[in-house]
């Protein structure tokens, strides 16, 4: 029997690579491909996939929102996360969400086919160089509401309208992104966001 899988990627002619090459694998069933976070679930529903490889940037959920999703909707379906960022903090945010494996995309045919085929049978794969790097990175600083805040300082608003988006007062959003500079090592909030958002923490 093949194992089913469902690909989840924005990038129309990467998702594309990615189902013909593991479509070439005589046990490997490309059954669903999306574009989008949001579109994971119905997919899953409509296709019953074994496997679902999800991308971690995509509109509508990100993979990492999305793979929750799934594990809260669909059980049965073991996710694999197939990422062009290699960044701990994401490593360590899909595991909590209950992804099986996290892999870059430049990992070769053979061994993605092969990370595949072992999470299907229950196992953990994980990238080794970002398993080390996520070790060494350590959990987020931030807080959850810091968090928030300077993914909405990420758009370039004001404080004002970060205050407005997030129904907080403009006081407040000021000790939040305070305290996210002084924890990731920052001088300015959009460099605070920067260093959030490489280390995975956004």
């Amino acid at each position: 029997m093949s194992i089913r899988l469902l690909i989840a990627d924005d990038q129309a002619l990467v998702r594309g690579a990615l189902a013909a090459l593991l479509d070439l694998e005589p046990d490997l069933e490309v059954v669903s491909e999306v574009g989008r976070g949001d579109e994971v679930i119905d997919a899953a529903k409509k296709t019953a996939p074994d496997v679902a490889l999800l991308d971690v940037e995509m509109p509508g959920l990100d993979g990492i929102e999305a793979a929750a999703a799934l594990r809260a909707a669909v059980p049965g379906v073991r996710v694999l996360m197939v990422t062009t960022f290699g960044r701990p903090g994401y490593l360590r945010r899909a595991m909590e969400a209950g992804a099986a494996g996290f892999v870059v995309k430049d990992t070769p045919a053979t061994q993605l086919a092969d990370a595949v085929r072992r999470v299907h049978q229950g196992l953990r794969v994980v990238d080794p160089s970002l398993a080390a790097e996520t070790l060494v990175a350590g959990t987020s600083p931030l807080t959850a509401r810091e968090s928030d805040v300077l993914r909405a300082a990420r758009e370039g608003g004001t404080v004002a309208d970060i205050a407005k988006d997030l129904h907080l007062s403009e006081g407040t959003v000021r000790n939040h992104l305070s305290a996210a500079i002084g924890k990731t090592g920052a001088r300015t909030r959009a460099e605070a966001a920067r260093i959030a958002l490489d280390n995975g923490w956004l």
